[in-house]
């Protein structure tokens, strides 16, 4: 993509010899390299006549004879209005040339995880929200900010979280971040400056974990996980001294660890001196079941709860906090100031009053029925498809696991799918590395927060398609589907 500078643009690059002399054709040459070698790239713009002159030192009749010979000789090209930019050249022998894209379908309908509706973004509040932090904040506070981040947003997020999640941290508990995964890093690395050296993670769970503790330093364990979540019992065998999870909806099977099991899971951290990391990252959209409360409200002093807005406003808005006990705390500070010097202050106060006037709130609660109504079309898609009691994970989250029949080839139909303008994840695709993807049932995971209710149908439709495009003998469906272009 060729970069459109304005007339204003930026400065350019050359270098004189004075002592020698012959100025205007040192310019030519610099030029001529430049252009030669895609340093400037055809169609940019090169500063006017004026511009260059001054910011060369030399005369502007040096630079107009230099854009002159350069134009004669087919380099660069002149229009009125337009100024002087760089002309299209052959790509000379040796120069690698851009390599061609594969040609395959392009996604039409896009069943990724963990994006939430990017349409629905309520970008006249935010916008409304940074012009008033931008209007309201003091000049004093535009310099590096305190280290845990602005104590304004982490007053606000930790009274959400305790009036909404059923938390106890407070302010001094909580360290803004930018986004999930650097809370994470920090907090593992904390973890382990502590002395904890082994962590449990769901298996099925949310992709790169398992990496990003080696990282850190840890050893990653898996733990499997059953229709009541993570089984404490297994993670008992592990050895592991603190354990990564979903609770609330666990990615990606949907389901909400138990009550017993939460009650086991407290247990454990207090048995083995352990530390909870609660993921608590889509716990604000639910459906047919009362709230689930956040497991740090159970015990503070064990769990460090990380959450964002990448789910409930959007990726691009990269804003998160840790809530964490006292005594991990000053160790998350640290690896924040000399890894990031934090998040943009200007940010974090638009956030803290998005939340605090209660437009974030309406925003969700406006989501959430765009997501139930989506969800209810997904259901019926996936059970006149497949057939009833294939789709779990309903009652909350943007997601659903899709249990495809027994002896289907999860992988066959992921490509499958790909051909017809689909993308799709299976379930393999969230195992800890090292897993054999043999031991867990084929299942697809399908994410419905950026895709509109006739993009889930036409997708839904694909899929079906898709999983009898690799059989020998396709099955008699529960209904015949043709899959609409459009």
């Amino acid at each position: 993509m060729t970069v459109k500078w304005a007339r204003g643009g930026p400065d350019l690059l050359v270098a004189l010899d004075r002592e020698t002399g012959q100025l205007g054709a040192q310019i030519q040459d610099q030029l001529r390299a430049a252009i030669r070698d895609r340093r400037l790239g055809a169609g940019e713009r090169l500063p006017s006549t004026r511009q260059l002159a001054e910011l060369l030192g030399v005369s502007r009749g040096t630079v107009v004879d230099v854009y002159e010979q350069l134009l004669a000789e087919g380099y660069v090209e002149s229009a009125v209005g337009s100024g002087t930019r760089v002309a299209v050249m052959p790509t000379p022998a040796g120069f690698p040339t851009p390599a061609a894209p594969e040609s395959s379908r392009p996604v039409e309908i896009d069943f990724e995880y963990g994006i939430p509706d990017l349409g629905s973004v309520p970008l006249t509040d935010w916008s409304w929200a940074v012009s008033e932090a931008t209007r309201t904040l003091p000049t004093a506070q535009l310099g590096d900010e305190v280290l845990a981040g602005s104590r304004h947003l982490r007053e606000v997020v930790t009274s959400y979280h305790r009036r909404v999640r059923s938390g106890v941290a407070g302010a001094d508990d909580a360290v803004v971040v930018s986004g999930f995964r650097q809370g994470l890093t920090f907090a593992l690395a904390a973890l382990a400056q502590h002395g904890i050296r082994r962590i449990a993670l769901e298996n099925p769970g949310p992709r790169d974990h398992d990496v990003i503790a080696r990282r850190a330093g840890l050893e990653a364990v898996p733990v499997a996980v059953d229709a009541q979540g993570l089984d404490v019992g297994r993670l008992r065998e592990t050895g592991a001294r603190a354990v990564l999870l979903t609770p609330a909806h666990q990615c990606p099977t949907g389901v909400a660890l138990g009550p017993a099991r939460r009650r086991e899971l407290i247990a454990w951290a207090d048995d083995v001196d352990g530390v909870i990391i609660e993921d608590d990252y889509d716990a604000e959209f639910r459906y047919d079941r009362q709230p689930v409360g956040s497991l740090q409200g159970l015990n503070p002093a064990r769990v460090i709860a990380l959450g964002s807005v990448s789910k409930t406003l959007a990726p691009a808005i990269r804003l998160g906090w840790v809530l964490a006990p006292q005594r991990f705390v000053t160790g998350i500070i640290e690896e924040k100031r000399l890894s990031s010097r934090g998040a943009p202050g200007l940010d974090q106060e638009a956030l803290a009053l998005l939340m605090e006037t209660g437009r974030f709130d309406r925003h969700l609660r406006r989501v959430r029925e765009i997501y139930r109504a989506r969800r209810d079309v997904l259901a019926a898609e996936v059970e006149m498809a497949f057939g009833p009691g294939q789709l779990h994970g309903l009652a909350a989250g943007c997601h659903a696991l899709l249990h495809l029949p027994a002896g289907s080839s999860e992988p066959a139909v992921v490509a499958a799918a790909a051909t017809l303008g689909v993308r799709v994840n299976g379930l393999g695709h969230y195992l800890v590395e090292g897993s054999d993807p043999e031991a867990f049932p084929p299942a697809l995971v399908l994410g419905f927060g950026n895709v509109s209710e006739h993009q889930i149908r036409r997708g839904i439709r694909a899929i079906a398609e898709a999983h009898t495009m690799w059989l020998p003998c396709p099955p008699t469906s529960p209904r015949n589907f043709e899959v609409t272009r459009q």
